[in-house]
């Protein structure tokens, strides 16, 4: 249940997409919701993406979206089986793959760079889906800042020393070794795409 001001805000979020066709400011926010404070708006917008009515984007500029137009147009039919190795009967199915559970309020997307973790499949152009999170299980593949500064996409190995590992999924590139306090964890990747033309 949204409070009131949350209910105007998503409402005012809602009005002013649909109008000006992108998202608006933190500003244009508080301004549209009559008060002052693009802090007291930005608590408004988090809770209502805790909700799971909007995902934010940190570090985009108008980086709000509603959770209802990705849930309109994230739906393609999923036809069936094919095979990779020996071919199999093609069986129409008629399902359809959801492709909004790939997003969500902790969700954020990375384009990646470089062939780092070329074994893991990840491929540099290849877009990540990173589900926000502060810690990760051994073995994850990581989103992780180094000295508050560089962020880098690596599986994350903890050390019995107590250091970090963090580890390329490519023979060629060493493991990276740092004391567990220079390493922040921003979040795991859960999904990944992958465009051809």
């Amino acid at each position: 249940m949204l409070t009131p001001r949350q209910h105007k805000t998503l409402t005012f979020i809602r009005q002013f997409i649909a109008q000006h066709r992108h998202a608006p400011s933190l500003s244009e926010v508080a301004e549209g919701i009559g008060i002052r404070s693009k802090g007291v708006a930005h608590r408004y917008v988090q809770a209502l993406a805790e909700a799971g009515a909007l995902i934010l984007h940190p570090g985009q500029h108008r980086g709000i979206e509603l959770v209802e137009a990705i849930e309109d147009t994230l739906s393609i039919p999923l036809l069936g089986r094919i095979a990779a190795g020996q071919p199999i009967e093609a069986i129409p199915g008629q399902e359809q793959l959801d492709l909004s559970t790939l997003y969500g309020p902790n969700r954020y997307a990375l384009r990646v760079t470089g062939d780092s973790m070329v074994d893991a499949g990840i491929l540099d152009g290849d877009t990540v889906i990173i589900e926000q999170r502060d810690i990760a299980n051994d073995g994850e593949i990581v989103v992780a800042l180094i000295d508050g500064e560089d962020a880098t996409l690596k599986r994350l190995k903890y050390r019995q020393d107590g250091n970090l590992a963090l580890i390329a999924e490519n023979p060629t590139i060493p493991p990276m070794i740092y004391a567990a306090e220079r390493v922040a964890i921003q979040g795991i990747v859960v999904g990944q795409l992958r465009w051809y033309s």
